[in-house]
């Protein structure tokens, strides 16, 4: 399947794609956040921002950006701090907030939705691991003998979206879910998103420790 338009091992892509979706980082664990504490069309809303991002790192992994930040340490090193600087503010701001009575991003719905995809535009975007990763992976399952490159990327990068599309769609529902079934438990609130908020913290420390 797709082997006439320059996609190796199809397949096996596919299992290798589900699997790589639903390993838990920053991105879903923010779009889980969102429905929680803000509801279904905000998640959305954090989901796209994942979506946009994503496609402007597959797009640079395939423009040969992810070759100008392996060949420039300087570079990589300071956007993997840029991204853990964002991930310990994020962290330090759900944890903060937790705590504190009255005002939530509730109070402005009408600047929930954009608030929310900047924030996850940007947790994207301050991934530059993501870019190599593309790199890496989806060079193991296209023909680079074939005419065009950019289709099978394409294809290989439309079937990444799609499964992310539906795993986000389940953490939107069910965070939203569950939230319905908690909303009369501060305690429980509280302990939520101390705990999301030390995730996000543990993902910074990762991403600014890690050496490669």
């Amino acid at each position: 399947m797709f082997a006439d338009y320059g996609v190796l091992n199809f397949w096996a892509y596919v299992v290798g794609a589900m699997f790589i979706v639903l390993l838990p980082g920053p991105n879903s664990l923010f779009v889980l956040k969102t429905g929680m504490t803000q509801g279904i069309r905000p998640g959305y809303m954090a989901a796209l921002g994942v979506f946009i991002g994503d496609a402007v790192l597959i797009f640079c992994a395939y423009a040969g950006v992810a070759t100008l930040i392996q060949t420039t340490p300087i570079l990589f090193t300071l956007v993997r701090y840029l991204g853990a600087i964002y991930l310990l503010f994020l962290g330090g701001k759900i944890v903060y907030s937790a705590f504190q009575p009255g005002e939530s991003e509730e109070v402005l719905p009408a600047t929930v939705g954009k608030r929310v995809f900047r924030k996850a535009l940007i947790l994207s975007l301050t991934n530059p691991k993501a870019i190599l990763f593309y790199v890496s992976f989806f060079v193991q399952f296209i023909d680079m003998t074939y005419d065009s490159p950019a289709i099978p990327f394409m294809i290989l990068a439309a079937v990444l979206e799609v499964f992310s599309l539906i795993f986000l769609s389940v953490l939107i529902f069910a965070g939203s879910y569950v939230t319905r079934l908690v909303k009369a438990s501060k305690r429980a609130r509280q302990l939520g998103n101390t705990l999301m908020g030390t995730l996000f913290i543990g993902f910074a420390a990762r991403l600014a420790l890690s050496n490669a």
